[in-house]
């Protein structure tokens, strides 16, 4: 069978390359097109657009692009329909993927969607639109299940697709000697993100810390889907590297993080790594989502857990001053270490086992045959 898989966002193309070997587990014959990014091409995906080319964060800054978006949109639906899927699987990504999933539905194709929109945290009515556009929704976290009851929406639960990824992932022991880092010295891991605006906004606060910690190096999670150049700035400064394409092995090194709001926060979690939560964005963006959103918190860690299990710095919270002060909480002799790490066990328990992907992917393949 034909599946169209449409991610916008690196977690996505993760998501997206591991649900695509659980498909092929139960039809060794699919065949993949879409939009998504190098992991996905990887898995021999014909990769339609990049994601790197469609991701735009916060109200304005999508305002601003909304020509370009009308245009991927088109360029987008036109593929569809010359392919002809036999289904079209949406991961996440909702402000273009609940428009596609419309059109698809209204010409009559399967939809499926992996990994829910939040919209248990704004917007709350799109939940009907969903209804209405999407046939089978695999949702990753059990209070999903409940959220979708007020629609009388039955979802599927199928666990969360990282514990995919961390099982699968194996630390190389010779990380920091192919990196080049300091065997001596402690690492404090910085985590971006892997948008440009949110590199450009996040790093030179992030590094705003350095001079406060002169015992650590601080070493930077690259994408290669962004240009070295976007990086070279930050790396003038003593005590300052980065890896590309590391995450997980950087991380297992770390003594602590920094990082920026999305998927990564709970990744870093899942890994045991103590953590700050990071997010700035233009002051209309922000204006904006403070008005619509209706969780008390932003990263994953702390909804999941139900209470602040990471310390978020927000907006105007994300500063130096700020930064430094929670940093040293959560260093080794730190007053939040070790309530932080039992936390995390705490939040393993609750996320589960791995096997969301090959789930996932059986349950796609059972639902078209039916």
């Amino acid at each position: 069978m034909k599946y169209y898989l449409i991610a916008g966002e690196r977690s996505g193309d993760l998501h997206g390359s591991n649900l695509i070997k659980g498909i092929r587990a139960s039809d060794p014959e699919a065949e993949f097109r879409g939009w998504g990014g190098d992991m996905m091409q990887v898995e021999h995906m014909k990769l339609v657009t990049h994601y790197k080319d469609t991701a735009f964060m916060g109200f304005w800054e999508v305002a601003k692009n909304l020509g370009t978006i009308r245009g991927f949109l088109k360029k987008c639906k036109s593929d569809i329909l010359s392919w002809q899927p036999d289904a079209l699987i949406l991961i996440d990504y909702p402000g273009f993927n609940l428009r596609i999933a419309a059109f698809a539905k209204s010409r009559g194709l399967k939809v499926f969607y992996y990994i829910s929109p939040k919209v248990w945290a704004w917007n709350q009515r799109r939940a009907w639109k969903i209804k209405e556009t999407v046939d089978r929704m695999f949702v990753i976290f059990p209070f999903e299940v409940d959220f979708y009851k007020k629609y009388d929406f039955k979802v599927d639960y199928v666990g969360n697709p990282l514990m995919d990824a961390i099982k699968a992932f194996t630390p190389d022991p010779a990380f920091r000697a192919k990196n080049n880092l300091d065997s001596s010295k402690p690492i404090i891991a910085l985590l971006p993100g892997s948008r440009r605006q949110e590199i450009e906004g996040m790093l030179n606060v992030m590094l705003a810390v350095r001079p406060h910690f002169p015992a650590y190096q601080f070493v930077i999670a690259g994408v290669n889907s962004l240009p070295a150049s976007l990086y070279e700035q930050y790396l003038a400064n003593a005590g300052v590297s980065i890896v590309y394409e590391a995450t997980y092995d950087l991380l297992v090194n770390a003594e602590a993080a920094l990082v920026t709001s999305g998927t990564a926060t709970l990744e870093t979690a899942l890994l045991g790594v103590p953590e700050i939560v990071c997010y700035k964005t233009s002051t209309i963006s922000y204006a904006v989502a403070k008005r619509l959103i209706r969780v008390p918190y932003i990263s994953l860690v702390n909804l999941i857990m139900e209470k602040e299990t990471v310390r978020e710095l927000i907006q105007h919270d994300l500063n130096e001053e700020m930064l430094v002060s929670e940093l040293k909480k959560i260093l080794p002799g730190g007053q939040d270490q070790a309530r932080m790490k039992s936390d995390y066990a705490a939040l393993r328990q609750k996320v589960g086992d791995s096997g969301a992907s090959q789930r996932t992917g059986s349950m796609i393949v059972r639902y078209l045959k039916s």
